[in-house]
């Protein structure tokens, strides 16, 4: 079905999703099939093995494509995937820069493992700092998260696609929209040439699978990674590109929620005498809040806060929450809490991590879909 012409809610539940031809079955079926039969050598009907393309995933790609207004999406095996894809496109010597606050997973990434391969990253506060104070002739790669992870900053994506514009040779503008799923930001008509997700995220949304996936526009850059991608074999199996592509039909309905309660929730954490400072774009104390209302439909349901204490607060904070669940991850309509330091950002060195301000009271919650005075109650009575 042909869906440019709907809203977000109808294209997230139709787009990619065909009656199976051979039933009439609505649901797309699980391809679990690693290879095609041919009739004759070289002729097929799109598919020969699984890890170039099988049709499960061919349907997840095709709705994570549309709501994100892309051409093309390629879904991976993980975000880290995703990454590790779009590094590959790189060569020894070329330069990229990543905004400070990552994800601790991307942060190891760029510092670990393809510092080893000649690929250097150096890591900017893109909220509060020009691009080009940091880029050279060498640098092929912008890297942003907008909201970032931990410290939800707000990355000016038009501001940062603009600058880029001014460079020659032009590096690939990268935006990380895990945080803010397509629902509430679509980078790509910010100017951004490649969207990533983790698709275990919101884009999932019931905490059950592992995945990822980029998305981009042109031919050339098409061919360009999906060659990466079918040489190094990051590609999600179809069990779990079916369980992405069902979380996907409530998107929207679930971003919505998640918005509303935690609304609430940085309004209450906001007041209360024990909190020092909270962290979320809704906020008019936020610094980059009026950047979130430009680019950003709504201001998703990722809180950071600090408790004012020190590490035994927080960790005593942290085991008497009943509600919120304390486990790594986000996006699920379960709400989870949990600690960065020693959690999501502990493979960040800990001189990095005080530098970015991720300290021993820095508490994220992912604020899920359930009853708000039920989730209110529960961080009440776990700060007493």
């Amino acid at each position: 079905m042909e869906t440019q012409n709907f809203k977000f809610e109808t294209v997230a539940v139709h787009a990619g999703v065909e009656p199976d031809p051979s039933t009439g079955a609505i649901m797309t079926p699980i391809f679990a099939t690693s290879t095609y039969v041919q009739p004759t050598p070289g002729q097929h009907k799109g598919y020969d093995y699984s890890r170039t393309a099988n049709p499960t995933r061919t349907a997840l790609e095709t709705s994570i494509a549309a709501l994100e207004g892309a051409q093309h999406c390629l879904a991976m095996s993980s975000g880290c995937t995703g990454t590790d894809v779009l590094c590959h496109s790189l060569n020894a010597g070329d330069h990229v820069v990543s905004v400070d606050d990552v994800y601790g997973g991307t942060s190891r990434l760029f510092r670990t493992v393809w510092s080893r391969h000649g690929i250097e990253t150096t890591f900017a506060d893109l909220a509060n700092q020009d691009l080009k104070d940091f880029v050279r002739p060498q640098t092929k790669m912008i890297w942003i998260e907008t909201p970032t992870n931990p410290l939800l900053k707000i990355i000016d994506i038009e501001r940062v696609v603009a600058q880029a514009k001014k460079l020659n040779p032009r590096p690939l503008v990268v935006v990380d929209n895990t945080f803010a799923s397509p629902y509430f930001q679509r980078p790509l008509e910010l100017g951004a040439d490649v969207v990533l997700h983790s698709t275990t995220k919101y884009l999932n949304g019931h905490s059950d699978v592992v995945g990822g996936a980029i998305c981009f526009n042109g031919k050339e850059l098409k061919e360009k990674l999906h060659h990466i991608q079918n040489s190094i074999g990051g590609v999600p199996g179809p069990f779990d590109a079916w369980l992405v592509l069902r979380g996907i039909k409530t998107l929207a309905l679930r971003m919505k929620r998640h918005e509303e309660n935690a609304k609430e929730i940085a309004d209450m954490l906001e007041k209360h005498p024990k909190i020092e400072r909270v962290l979320y774009p809704g906020l008019k104390s936020h610094p980059q809040h009026e950047i979130a209302k430009r680019q950003m439909g709504g201001f998703g349901g990722m809180i950071t806060f600090f408790l004012k204490g020190n590490l035994e607060t927080a960790r005593g904070f942290l085991e008497k929450v009943k509600l919120f669940s304390l486990a790594e991850s986000l996006g699920g309509v379960e709400s989870l809490i949990e600690h960065p330091a020693i959690m999501t950002h502990a493979s960040i060195p800990a001189e990095m991590r005080a530098k970015l301000g991720i300290s021993d009271t820095l508490i994220r919650i992912s604020v899920g879909i359930e009853n708000v005075e039920d989730l209110k109650k529960d961080l009440l009575q776990a700060l007493g």
